[in-house]
């Protein structure tokens, strides 16, 4: 059985997610605490509140385009907001009527869900773990760039200083730096 619970680092207001970008998106948007224009809001952004995923995903913050990972602090009501208003990102018949409904609930959906395997220290699937991935277009990234952020972290250097402990065989310390994130 497949666990499809929200991990993440959150506080009362605010939930951790993250992004990678290349440094003309990331730099600007550290140095000013928010997106900045060279941020497009008019194409779908996926935000991960898994770490590890993060780092799947960006190759531990070395692929191109990627090169930068961002903590993105965002406000819990928003990313509520987006999570009422989400459609699944592929037909699922346990979930939909039809695949036509599903099509007509995605062309109406500013936001996509998609749960993708968990990742361990050595990015490898953890077996019946599933993490979330929001994908935000149209009015959910616009609010999200605009709206919803609280504050924007670089966290390549510590992407980088796990990666070099679990390439060094050091699990324990590498997890010890991971960012503390508890069920949603």
């Amino acid at each position: 059985m497949s666990t499809t619970t929200v991990r993440a680092v959150y506080t009362a207001e605010t939930i951790t997610v993250y992004q990678a970008y290349s440094a003309t998106i990331a730099l600007p948007a550290v140095a000013e605490g928010r997106f900045t224009a060279a941020f497009s809001r008019d194409r779908m952004t996926w935000i991960k509140p898994s770490f590890l995923w993060m780092m799947y995903r960006s190759g531990w913050a070395t692929k191109p385009g990627q090169e930068h990972v961002l903590a993105v602090e965002i406000r819990r009501d928003g990313f509520e907001w987006a999570l009422q208003r989400a459609c699944l990102s592929h037909y699922d018949p346990r979930v939909h009527d039809s695949a036509a409904a599903w099509q007509r609930e995605l062309r109406q959906s500013p936001v996509r869900v998609q749960w993708d395997p968990e990742r361990d220290l050595h990015l490898r699937p953890v077996p019946g773990v599933r993490s979330l991935q929001l994908g935000l277009s149209g009015e959910a990234s616009r609010r999200y760039a605009d709206e919803w952020t609280v504050a924007i972290t670089d966290v390549t250097e510590l992407a980088h200083s796990v990666h070099a402990l679990v390439r060094a065989g050091d699990l324990d310390t590498a997890r010890d730096l991971l960012p503390a994130e508890r069920e949603y």
